[in-house]
């Protein structure tokens, strides 16, 4: 694990690099460049730039109307405004007629802190999951990010990655290769597995190493495709170590919890256990505040493993 980076530059200095190799790519924002960091591709870029002001509706209909014309959009604003504010022009304008439209996000869950409730996105995975044909992406770092980023601009069809505001732990080095729609194994593990994305990546192996100072031997695989879902690796973690944890920095319904337990329903039930929000909004406060009331940090995690394996022999 290195020092920390952020997503958000990764994509930024990503754009970048795609726009000099692609004619293609453009850039859509919504009066929110410094932030996102599309500003490093207007730069580079101005004419192939397009600033929609506060206005993520129409943003999400140019960059329909581009796809339409060949072009490779990337469309990026906080993610709390989309999906959320413009999720009847996504269904319409991209996920209906899969449309090759790129929506990137910034500012996700509840680690943009004091911003608030207003700006807190704790449902857009559920909102982006529940559109047919749109592949979505939760990085668990910087490098993990940049890859995404290229995947997505090299892929046809619609797509959702989910980037955060604070700068995370670099757990990937030069030598890592993101593969789509497939898990990554983090740390191997017999007694339970936990499953997590984004932010929650790095909980969940520090979940994983105190647990392993007690004797409980954990398997940590970042689901960073939550849509299409690696349904193998659950099964598979579920054969092998009978109980699973799922992490993630969105409610409980609707995102990685929802995903795996339906998995898990149709081909391997098991005692499973949600690290996630719980059917509430939350309030301002620093991130570790937060994450911490909400019962989202490594010792959350470390208290379900605990309850699953109890479970698992009760059973």
């Amino acid at each position: 694990m290195t020092p920390d980076a952020s997503q958000r530059e990764a994509y930024g200095q990503t754009l970048v690099e795609l726009g000099k190799e692609n004619r293609d790519i453009v850039v859509l924002d919504a009066d929110l460049r410094p932030s996102t960091m599309t500003s490093f591709f207007a730069k580079e870029f101005p004419e192939r730039t397009f600033d929609c002001g506060i206005a993520e509706q129409n943003m999400v209909s140019i960059a329909a109307g581009l796809a339409a014309s060949g072009k490779i959009p990337f469309a990026s604003t906080f993610a709390v405004f989309a999906p959320g504010r413009c999720f009847d022009q996504i269904r319409m304008s991209i996920a209906q007629p899969h449309l090759n439209v790129k929506l990137v996000t910034t500012h996700s869950g509840l680690t943009v802190g004091e911003d608030g409730t207003s700006h807190q996105s704790l449902e857009d995975l559920a909102l982006a999951c529940s559109l047919p044909g749109f592949t979505v992406i939760a990085p668990a770092d910087a490098i993990e990010a940049t890859q995404a980023v290229r995947t997505a601009a090299a892929t046809n069809g619609p797509f959702y990655i989910r980037l955060c505001r604070p700068k995370l732990p670099v757990l990937h080095d030069e030598n890592y290769r993101f593969e789509l729609g497939k898990a990554e194994v983090m740390r191997q593990g017999t007694q339970a597995t936990i499953m997590a994305i984004g932010t929650r990546v790095v909980a969940a192996l520090e979940a994983a190493e105190n647990l392993g100072r007690d004797g409980i031997d954990c398997r940590v695989l970042n689901m960073s495709t939550l849509k299409p879902i690696d349904e193998a690796a659950i099964i598979k973690a579920a054969n092998d170590t009978g109980a699973i944890v799922t992490a993630e920095e969105h409610m409980e319904h609707g995102g990685l919890g929802s995903i795996v337990a339906r998995v898990l329903a149709r081909n391997r039930p098991v005692p499973l256990e949600f690290v996630a929000i719980k059917d509430t909004y939350a309030e301002s406060g620093s991130p570790a505040d937060l994450l911490k009331k909400y019962g989202l940090t490594a010792g959350d995690i470390e208290r379900a493993v605990r309850s699953v394996i109890s479970r698992k022999k009760a059973g």
